[in-house]
Protein backbone atom coordinates (compact mmCIF):
# COMPACT_ATOMS: atom_id res chain seq x y z
CA UNK A 1 0.00 0.00 0.00
CA UNK A 2 1.42 3.36 -1.01
CA UNK A 3 1.86 6.07 1.57
CA UNK A 4 -0.79 8.82 1.56
CA UNK A 5 0.35 12.02 -0.11
CA UNK A 6 1.93 14.51 2.20
CA UNK A 7 -0.16 17.60 2.82
CA UNK A 8 1.48 20.96 2.67
CA UNK A 9 1.33 23.09 5.76
CA UNK A 10 -2.09 24.68 6.00
CA UNK A 11 -2.67 28.25 7.07
CA UNK A 12 -4.86 28.60 10.15
CA UNK A 13 -8.50 29.39 9.47
CA UNK A 14 -8.97 33.12 9.70
CA UNK A 15 -11.43 34.24 12.34
CA UNK A 16 -13.14 37.61 12.41
CA UNK A 17 -10.99 40.19 14.14
CA UNK A 18 -12.40 42.49 16.79
CA UNK A 19 -12.35 45.27 14.19
CA UNK A 20 -14.30 43.07 11.78
CA UNK A 21 -16.90 42.35 14.43
CA UNK A 22 -17.20 46.02 15.34
CA UNK A 23 -17.58 46.91 11.65
CA UNK A 24 -20.22 44.23 11.11
CA UNK A 25 -22.28 45.35 14.10
CA UNK A 26 -22.14 49.05 13.24
CA UNK A 27 -22.87 48.35 9.56
CA UNK A 28 -25.94 46.33 10.54
CA UNK A 29 -27.24 49.01 12.89
CA UNK A 30 -26.78 51.73 10.26
CA UNK A 31 -28.51 49.74 7.51
CA UNK A 32 -31.35 48.77 9.85
CA UNK A 33 -31.70 52.41 10.97
CA UNK A 34 -31.03 51.52 14.61
CA UNK A 35 -28.38 54.17 14.12
CA UNK A 36 -30.42 56.59 12.01
CA UNK A 37 -29.03 59.01 9.43
CA UNK A 38 -27.47 61.98 11.22
CA UNK A 39 -26.82 60.09 14.47
CA UNK A 40 -23.65 61.20 16.25
CA UNK A 41 -21.12 58.54 17.26
CA UNK A 42 -18.24 58.65 19.69
CA UNK A 43 -15.33 56.19 19.57
CA UNK A 44 -15.29 56.11 23.36
CA UNK A 45 -19.02 55.43 23.71
CA UNK A 46 -19.12 52.83 20.92
CA UNK A 47 -16.07 51.04 22.34
CA UNK A 48 -17.71 50.94 25.77
CA UNK A 49 -21.02 49.68 24.33
CA UNK A 50 -19.27 46.93 22.36
CA UNK A 51 -16.87 46.05 25.15
CA UNK A 52 -13.75 46.61 23.05
CA UNK A 53 -10.84 49.03 22.91
CA UNK A 54 -10.94 52.20 20.83
CA UNK A 55 -8.57 50.98 18.09
CA UNK A 56 -10.92 48.40 16.49
CA UNK A 57 -13.72 50.96 16.64
CA UNK A 58 -11.47 53.51 14.94
CA UNK A 59 -10.72 50.92 12.22
CA UNK A 60 -14.42 50.15 11.80
CA UNK A 61 -15.24 53.86 11.56
CA UNK A 62 -12.68 54.25 8.78
CA UNK A 63 -14.11 51.33 6.78
CA UNK A 64 -17.65 52.64 7.17
CA UNK A 65 -16.50 56.09 6.05
CA UNK A 66 -14.93 54.53 2.93
CA UNK A 67 -18.33 52.99 2.11
CA UNK A 68 -20.09 56.33 2.55
CA UNK A 69 -21.90 55.48 5.79
CA UNK A 70 -19.97 57.63 8.26
CA UNK A 71 -18.74 61.19 8.08
CA UNK A 72 -15.58 61.57 10.15
CA UNK A 73 -14.91 65.21 10.91
CA UNK A 74 -11.70 66.22 12.72
CA UNK A 75 -12.35 67.88 16.06
CA UNK A 76 -16.07 67.30 15.59
CA UNK A 77 -18.41 64.39 16.25
CA UNK A 78 -18.51 61.54 13.77
CA UNK A 79 -22.00 61.04 12.41
CA UNK A 80 -23.97 58.58 10.30
CA UNK A 81 -24.22 59.94 6.76
CA UNK A 82 -27.57 61.15 5.53
CA UNK A 83 -29.15 59.11 2.74
CA UNK A 84 -27.86 60.10 -0.67
CA UNK A 85 -30.38 59.84 -3.50
CA UNK A 86 -27.46 59.48 -5.91
CA UNK A 87 -26.04 56.51 -3.98
CA UNK A 88 -29.48 54.92 -3.91
CA UNK A 89 -29.89 55.37 -7.68
CA UNK A 90 -26.45 53.85 -8.35
CA UNK A 91 -27.22 50.85 -6.15
CA UNK A 92 -30.56 50.30 -7.89
CA UNK A 93 -28.85 50.45 -11.30
CA UNK A 94 -26.37 47.74 -10.32
CA UNK A 95 -29.10 45.57 -8.82
CA UNK A 96 -31.35 45.89 -11.87
CA UNK A 97 -28.55 45.07 -14.30
CA UNK A 98 -27.80 41.84 -12.44
CA UNK A 99 -31.28 40.70 -11.47
CA UNK A 100 -32.80 41.14 -14.92
CA UNK A 101 -30.31 38.61 -16.24
CA UNK A 102 -30.73 36.39 -13.19
CA UNK A 103 -34.50 36.10 -13.55
CA UNK A 104 -34.19 35.15 -17.23
CA UNK A 105 -31.84 32.31 -16.29
CA UNK A 106 -34.16 31.34 -13.42
CA UNK A 107 -36.88 30.61 -15.97
CA UNK A 108 -34.63 27.91 -17.40
CA UNK A 109 -33.31 26.48 -14.14
CA UNK A 110 -36.46 26.23 -12.00
CA UNK A 111 -36.81 22.83 -10.35
CA UNK A 112 -39.57 21.34 -8.24
CA UNK A 113 -37.47 21.88 -5.13
CA UNK A 114 -36.86 25.56 -5.89
CA UNK A 115 -40.52 26.06 -6.79
CA UNK A 116 -41.49 24.63 -3.41
CA UNK A 117 -38.97 26.85 -1.62
CA UNK A 118 -40.18 30.01 -3.37
CA UNK A 119 -43.82 29.17 -2.57
CA UNK A 120 -42.92 28.68 1.09
CA UNK A 121 -41.10 32.02 1.10
CA UNK A 122 -44.14 33.77 -0.38
CA UNK A 123 -46.40 32.19 2.25
CA UNK A 124 -44.08 33.48 4.98
CA UNK A 125 -44.07 36.92 3.36
CA UNK A 126 -47.88 36.88 3.55
CA UNK A 127 -47.74 36.17 7.28
CA UNK A 128 -45.19 38.95 7.82
CA UNK A 129 -47.42 41.43 5.97
CA UNK A 130 -50.43 40.43 8.06
CA UNK A 131 -48.42 40.92 11.24
CA UNK A 132 -46.80 44.13 9.93
CA UNK A 133 -43.46 42.57 10.84
CA UNK A 134 -41.26 44.76 8.66
CA UNK A 135 -37.95 43.28 9.75
CA UNK A 136 -39.14 39.74 8.96
CA UNK A 137 -40.58 40.90 5.64
CA UNK A 138 -37.30 42.58 4.69
CA UNK A 139 -35.39 39.36 5.43
CA UNK A 140 -37.87 37.30 3.40
CA UNK A 141 -37.71 39.82 0.53
CA UNK A 142 -33.94 39.38 0.41
CA UNK A 143 -34.27 35.59 0.69
CA UNK A 144 -36.65 35.55 -2.29
CA UNK A 145 -34.21 37.43 -4.51
CA UNK A 146 -31.26 35.43 -3.21
CA UNK A 147 -33.08 32.20 -4.12
CA UNK A 148 -33.44 33.39 -7.71
CA UNK A 149 -29.66 33.89 -7.84
CA UNK A 150 -28.90 30.53 -6.27
CA UNK A 151 -31.28 28.56 -8.47
CA UNK A 152 -29.67 30.24 -11.48
CA UNK A 153 -26.27 28.92 -10.33
CA UNK A 154 -24.93 32.45 -9.90
CA UNK A 155 -24.44 32.82 -6.13
CA UNK A 156 -21.68 35.37 -6.72
CA UNK A 157 -24.29 37.70 -8.24
CA UNK A 158 -26.07 37.87 -4.88
CA UNK A 159 -22.77 38.64 -3.17
CA UNK A 160 -22.26 41.59 -5.50
CA UNK A 161 -25.84 42.75 -4.97
CA UNK A 162 -25.43 42.57 -1.19
CA UNK A 163 -22.25 44.61 -1.32
CA UNK A 164 -23.83 47.33 -3.45
CA UNK A 165 -27.34 47.56 -2.02
CA UNK A 166 -26.70 48.69 1.55
CA UNK A 167 -27.51 52.34 0.74
CA UNK A 168 -30.64 51.14 -1.03
CA UNK A 169 -31.66 49.03 1.98
CA UNK A 170 -32.11 52.05 4.24
CA UNK A 171 -34.68 53.45 1.83
CA UNK A 172 -36.31 50.05 1.34
CA UNK A 173 -36.81 49.71 5.09
CA UNK A 174 -38.42 53.15 5.27
CA UNK A 175 -40.72 52.25 2.37
CA UNK A 176 -42.12 49.22 4.20
CA UNK A 177 -44.37 51.54 6.21
CA UNK A 178 -46.67 51.63 3.20
CA UNK A 179 -45.70 49.19 0.44
CA UNK A 180 -45.40 45.69 1.89
CA UNK A 181 -48.54 44.40 0.18
CA UNK A 182 -47.54 45.79 -3.20
CA UNK A 183 -44.07 44.29 -2.87
CA UNK A 184 -45.58 40.91 -2.06
CA UNK A 185 -47.92 41.15 -5.07
CA UNK A 186 -44.95 41.89 -7.32
CA UNK A 187 -43.07 38.90 -5.93
CA UNK A 188 -46.06 36.74 -6.81
CA UNK A 189 -46.02 38.06 -10.39
CA UNK A 190 -42.30 37.26 -10.61
CA UNK A 191 -42.92 33.77 -9.27
CA UNK A 192 -45.71 33.11 -11.77
CA UNK A 193 -43.55 34.33 -14.66
CA UNK A 194 -40.67 32.07 -13.63
CA UNK A 195 -42.98 29.08 -13.20
CA UNK A 196 -44.39 29.77 -16.67
CA UNK A 197 -40.79 30.04 -17.94
CA UNK A 198 -41.75 33.29 -19.65
CA UNK A 199 -38.43 35.13 -19.80
CA UNK A 200 -39.77 38.37 -21.27
CA UNK A 201 -42.56 38.62 -18.71
CA UNK A 202 -40.12 37.80 -15.89
CA UNK A 203 -37.72 40.49 -17.09
CA UNK A 204 -40.40 43.18 -17.39
CA UNK A 205 -41.79 42.22 -13.96
CA UNK A 206 -38.33 42.48 -12.40
CA UNK A 207 -37.65 45.84 -14.02
CA UNK A 208 -40.98 47.22 -12.80
CA UNK A 209 -40.43 45.77 -9.33
CA UNK A 210 -37.01 47.35 -8.85
CA UNK A 211 -37.95 50.64 -10.55
CA UNK A 212 -40.92 51.31 -8.28
CA UNK A 213 -38.65 52.91 -5.70
CA UNK A 214 -38.06 55.78 -8.15
CA UNK A 215 -41.71 56.79 -7.82
CA UNK A 216 -41.74 56.29 -4.04
CA UNK A 217 -38.59 58.09 -2.99
CA UNK A 218 -40.24 61.54 -2.94
CA UNK A 219 -42.84 60.24 -0.48
CA UNK A 220 -40.16 58.55 1.64
CA UNK A 221 -38.16 61.78 1.69
CA UNK A 222 -41.26 63.81 2.61
CA UNK A 223 -42.03 61.46 5.50
CA UNK A 224 -38.40 61.41 6.71
CA UNK A 225 -36.92 64.79 5.69
CA UNK A 226 -34.18 64.73 8.34
CA UNK A 227 -32.78 61.46 6.95
CA UNK A 228 -31.89 62.73 3.47
CA UNK A 229 -29.01 64.81 2.20
CA UNK A 230 -29.89 67.96 0.29
CA UNK A 231 -29.59 67.51 -3.48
Amino acid sequence: MSDPPALRSLDPIARPSVADQAFSELHKQIVWLTLPPGARLSEVEVAKALGVSRQPVRDAFFRLAQLGFLEIRPQRATRVCLISSEAVAQARFVRTALEVEIVRVACESLTTQWKRQLKRNLAEQELAVQADDRKAFHHLDDAFHEALCLMSNHPFAWQIIQQSKAHLDRVRLLSLSFNQEQTLDEHKVLFDAVVARDKDLAESAMRAHLARLDSEIDRIRAENPDYFAQT
